[in-house]
């Protein structure tokens, strides 16, 4: 019995100092420096199934590219005003800071978790080519992020259809 007791105390323990960590911002990770568009490209998905893009298969040979894709959402109406609703849905959601958005038809945002302040960074592009918003969402840390990702990227297309 005091064997499980000291289990017990020492998973509170390391339960405690992992929120901790969290709190005190050691668990975000480090913002990536390859970010933004690149010859029409967003970012390749992670190595790790953390991520989506809806870019993946333009990544045949990419280890995670199943796992990762995801639909563009469609523009509604013309793509500035499409960009300004996403704009607005993220501002919604707790934990999102724009980073960026300058009006050239790209927007990053960081999506912060409220505990133990894991960032997830998504990018949304207005592809002026095939007349989509491109997006890639992923996790800096980790590796799965149990499909928080794919939820947000789908909250979004459901608050442009309004249905969300």
């Amino acid at each position: 019995m005091a064997r499980l007791k000291w289990i017990v105390f020492a998973l509170l323990a390391l339960a405690v100092a992992a929120v901790l960590a969290g709190q005190l911002g050691l668990l975000g990770g480090r913002m990536p420096d390859d970010l933004g568009v690149k010859d029409g490209r967003l970012k390749p998905p992670s190595t790790t199934p953390n991520s989506v893009s809806s870019q993946a298969a333009l990544h045949p040979d990419h280890p995670m590219r199943a796992y990762a894709e995801i639909a563009p959402l469609p523009i509604q109406g013309d793509g500035p005003s499409t960009l300004a609703r996403l704009r607005q849905q993220l501002q919604a959601m707790p934990g999102v800071k724009i980073v960026r958005d300058n009006g050239d038809g790209y927007l990053y945002a960081q999506c912060t978790t409220r505990w133990m302040k894991f960032i997830d960074d998504i990018e949304l592009w207005v592809d002026p080519v095939h007349h989509v918003v491109q997006v890639r969402s992923a996790s800096r840390v980790g590796r799965k992020d149990f499909g928080v990702n794919r939820e947000r990227v789908e909250a979004l297309r459901a608050g442009l259809a309004g249905k969300g």
